[in-house]
């Protein structure tokens, strides 16, 4: 049972494998992964609750891990729902397609375990590669070939990331002599105040910041959201940043604010990104790279909650991560319905779509909104918890220019619901979702606003989830 949603996942690709052999028609292949994706998603629930250590203790299965495996399982299930059509894949591809998706979430999910440098490498590659190739995986009978450089650029910086992160990776070993993450910790903790082990550190976490798009790992960023199909960006704008998160936490969790060093980078990261993604978003007319840009600032407040070095820091780092997550696939949703042949969707393309399909610009305003981080959403009360955990150990300077940063984000998720709601659809035509599609967006639109009224049961349950940790 500890391995559970692991050896699920190998047996789903497993099956997908054996349908890439055979002439299995799209709407079957669809069918089948989206009941795989279920299975996956149910394997998660039932080893809830387990515990335990396995291959000598690299690989770690607690609360804490169990938990990032069911939201893991959960978003790419969702991203399997409305992503269903597969509008942007050829046909002829699709189990490949599925093939290297699932592969890419069994490298995820090991990550999450994962307590020892080789383990965490291995498990980062697994994941990574699959993405790699998913990206150039596009319909090219169009004019729009784009995703092939997207694929590119996407791989020599993940590569380039990887080699910064095993490099500081061999500098802990010859500092510690170990490859367990615990020990490696435990006696880099006399070191913190020398240069070796600052830069050992932040060489290991550069591979977690380019997972999560943080300042100055982010250049991969707009090519990559708008050269691969809508399902694929919606994959990697949300499954990766969750595993991202949960290795950030684990490990720094074990320095505990003792390295002042490094707080400061984190401090810096945090900044630059809020600012970086923002400003940028603001002249964006594909809607994908908007998004983008405006997923590196809520990678920098995302780092707010891990900089208090609090177990309450850490579990409103997860709350928020897990709600931007949800108002993410909320708009990609919509993104994957207005896209007729899987084309990039400008913003310009949203005009009078409330009239062309009402829950669809509905869905669309609910996940702005909430992006925004106006209230009720879950959007609103993550910021208001980071910013609140951040001023009470004392980083005023920081909530106030997170504080200028959400007012800068408030216009350019505005303006595309002004599009949305206050133009006229001209010749565009109507968008009728499917009821897969419809029942989707309704979850994302209950849960969004559940998780903004009610937050005290999710981060107490990320609040024990991070205590198994600590």
């Amino acid at each position: 049972m500890q391995f559970l949603p692991e050896l699920t996942l190998l047996g789903a690709g497993l099956v997908i494998f054996i349908a890439s052999l055979r002439s299995t028609g799209a709407a079957t292949t669809r069918n089948l992964a989206i009941g795989l994706g279920s299975a996956i998603f149910g394997a998660t629930l039932l080893s809830a609750n387990q515990t335990g250590k396995l291959f000598f203790d690299a690989y770690q299965v607690d609360l804490f891990s169990q938990v990032f495996k069911m939201l893991i399982a959960g978003a790419m299930l969702l991203v399997l729902l409305f992503g269903q059509k597969l509008k942007g894949i050829p046909e002829k591809i699709f189990p490949e397609y599925y093939l290297f998706l699932f592969m890419s979430v069994l490298g995820l999910m090991m990550l999450v375990s994962s307590v020892e440098l080789l383990s965490i490498f291995v498990a980062l590659e697994l994941s990574s590669f699959a993405v790699y190739i998913m990206v150039p995986m596009r319909d090219d009978s169009g004019k729009f070939r784009f995703q092939m450089e997207a694929g590119i650029k996407y791989l020599l910086f993940g590569v380039t990331a990887t080699g910064f992160m095993l490099f500081g990776m061999s500098y802990m070993y010859g500092l510690t002599g170990s490859t367990e993450l615990s020990v490696v910790i435990t006696k880099l903790s006399t070191m913190w105040d020398t240069p070796a082990a600052v830069i050992a550190m932040m060489m290991v976490l550069s591979g977690f910041f380019y997972k999560l798009a943080i300042f100055p790992f982010h250049f991969w960023v707009p090519d990559v959201y708008e050269g691969a199909s809508n399902e694929t960006t919606a994959f990697i704008a949300s499954v990766p940043k969750l595993a991202a998160v949960a290795l950030l936490i684990r490990l720094v969790s074990l320095i505990s604010g003792d390295g002042q060093m490094i707080v400061n980078i984190l401090m810096v990261c945090a900044i630059a990104s809020m600012f970086y993604g923002n400003l940028s978003a603001l002249v964006q007319k594909d809607i994908k790279r908007m998004l983008g840009f405006s997923g590196i600032a809520h990678a920098g407040f995302v780092l707010l909650g891990i900089l208090t070095f609090q177990i309450t820091g850490y579990a409103n780092a997860i709350y928020y991560i897990v709600g931007y997550v949800l108002m993410n696939l909320a708009c990609f949703l919509v993104i994957c319905s207005v896209s007729k042949k899987g084309e990039n969707v400008m913003i310009e393309d949203l005009s009078g779509l409330h009239k062309r399909s009402p829950i669809m610009a509905f869905t669309l305003a609910v996940g702005l909104f909430a992006l925004a981080g106006i209230p009720p959403f879950v959007g609103f009360m993550g910021k208001f918890m980071l910013l609140a955990g951040a001023l009470r150990e004392g980083y005023l300077l920081i909530v106030i220019l997170a504080a200028i940063n959400t007012a800068i984000a408030i216009y350019y998720y505005l303006s595309v619901i002004r599009v949305t709601y206050c133009s006229s659809p001209e010749e565009r035509g109507v968008i009728t979702p499917s009821i897969l599609t419809s029942a989707t967006s309704v979850f994302l639109l209950a849960i969004i606003v559940f998780m903004g009224v009610s937050p005290q049961c999710f981060i107490d349950y990320a609040s024990a989830a991070v205590q198994t940790i600590m």
